[in-house]
């Protein structure tokens, strides 16, 4: 008999919380998860890549594979997080133009479980085409941690003073609810 371990993906967004990652890592890790990063482009610039491939075991991945390279495994579940402005926008109107935006727009046709744990100020959060996003993606049955008794949008330029109130936990809870 094997040992399936559950797999989470973490799809990490260039935002001001990316550098903690890591925190989110050692959560999903203490509740069982194998864990495994995916790192938008921009995210590479914010993340410890060698730390967190250490931390993992696996390749924090940010491209397609070449063909004859392994595949990666399914996921069991997917938290993505911090997420931005431009990652919602782009996956709730088809776009797919980088690995985790791929990841991102196959996943809800596998049934996969995604919780999405944004990270964008109120000016953003406040703008028609991303409130639009959000309520799209919620119509396919993402969860998305944001709104009151959640993770409320921060004044534009404090960002830096909410970085270490970012509630991983809330995004590893969710996602241990909904598998």
């Amino acid at each position: 008999m094997t040992d399936h371990r559950r797999i989470l993906n973490i799809v990490v967004c260039a935002a001001g919380p990316a550098a903690d990652v890591g925190e989110l890592v050692i959560l999903a890790q203490r509740r069982g998860w194998d864990v495994q990063l995916i790192a938008t482009p921009s995210s590479q610039d914010f993340i410890d890549v060698a730390a967190l491939e250490g931390q993992t075991g696996h390749p924090v991945r940010s491209q397609y594979r070449k063909p004859g390279d392994p595949r990666a495994p399914l996921a069991d579940a997917i938290i993505v997080a911090p997420a931005t402005y431009n990652t919602i926008n782009k996956w709730a109107h088809g776009v797919s133009d980088t690995y985790a935006l791929g990841v991102l727009a196959e996943a809800p046709g596998l049934g996969t479980p995604i919780v999405v744990l944004p990270f964008v100020n109120t000016a953003l959060a406040g703008r028609h085409a991303f409130k639009h996003s959000v309520s799209t993606l919620r119509s396919e049955g993402i969860r998305i941690l944001l709104g009151p008794g959640e993770f409320e949008p921060h004044k534009p330029r404090s960002g830096d003073d909410r970085q270490d109130v970012f509630p991983w936990n809330l995004a590893v809870r969710e996602v241990d609810q909904m598998t």
